[in-house]
């Protein structure tokens, strides 16, 4: 290898923090074009993953090391969510994260993962929902996350218990929820307030309310419910369930068997 071929490698491995993947627009804007990083490939220095997308030979890369190209070089509003987010900030900590556990993420409706990310083998299954679950300001309730060297965007405690009962009941239960809930006592009210404003699924924010009230935590007391839009008629959560006609939903039969069940 010539002397300038190594030198663009030198500074290009000064850049391209460990552990992270490289995708082919940020490698061509440090000068390493498709031929070149072909070059460095065949010589063992970088190993390709998938098309357009390369880690440093021998770097370890798990799936946050993905994230991190999503996210800074590729610029793609997708972010860690619900479940994942909860429990890489110390919750649902009775639930399995890394190997053979889910990654769950959340982007907006034209978000696509590229297919590098979806196809390459991260030990964890991948869980992708593309949806706008707020109106304004998408980016509010995320919060970033040191994962060794990188830093990535997740959702913070507030924003992922939302992101969590989006799927209740078709993909997650109304139990697990509950006892996600219980866990989050230190929520951060004016957030927890600005998230439930903006939010366009009204399932979601009559159940937030509804679990939290249940759950009795003390920042409840700070919210004003009159800002917050919960829509018309009732949702239907559990078949054959209960209305609770604080919030009009109807929740499965065994929540009212406990005495701080809401609406008793």
């Amino acid at each position: 290898m010539d002397s300038g071929k190594r030198n663009i490698l030198n500074q290009l491995f000064r850049k391209w923090p460990a552990g992270s993947v490289a995708v082919s627009s940020w490698l061509k804007s440090q000068g390493a074009y498709q031929q070149l990083m072909y070059e460095y490939e065949k010589s063992g220095w970088v190993q390709r993953i998938g098309r357009g997308a390369y880690v440093r030979a021998g770097d370890g890369v798990d799936w946050s090391g993905g994230v991190y190209a999503i996210q800074q070089q590729l610029a793609l509003p997708v972010h860690v969510a619900d479940k994942t987010a909860l429990q890489l900030q110390g919750y649902a900590h009775f639930l399995p994260l890394g190997q053979g556990g889910t990654l769950s993420m959340f982007g907006l409706p034209g978000a696509r993962l590229p297919a590098w990310f979806q196809r390459y083998d991260w030990g964890v299954e991948i869980r992708y929902t593309r949806a706008r679950l707020y109106a304004d300001k998408v980016d509010m309730g995320l919060t970033a996350r040191k994962s060794g060297t990188l830093t990535i965007q997740i959702s913070a405690p507030e924003r992922a218990m939302m992101e969590f009962l989006y799927f209740v009941p078709h993909k997650e239960s109304f139990e697990e929820a509950d006892l996600l809930m219980e866990g989050l006592t230190t929520l951060r009210p004016d957030l927890v307030q600005k998230l439930l404003e903006q939010c366009c699924s009204v399932k979601v924010k009559r159940l937030f309310m509804f679990l939290a009230e249940k759950s009795r935590h003390p920042w409840m007391e700070k919210l004003d419910q009159n800002r917050i839009n919960f829509g018309k008629g009732k949702r239907v959560i559990a078949k054959e369930g209960r209305l609770d006609k604080r919030y009009n939903i109807t929740v499965p039969e065994s929540v009212y068997e406990q005495p701080d069940a809401a609406g008793q």
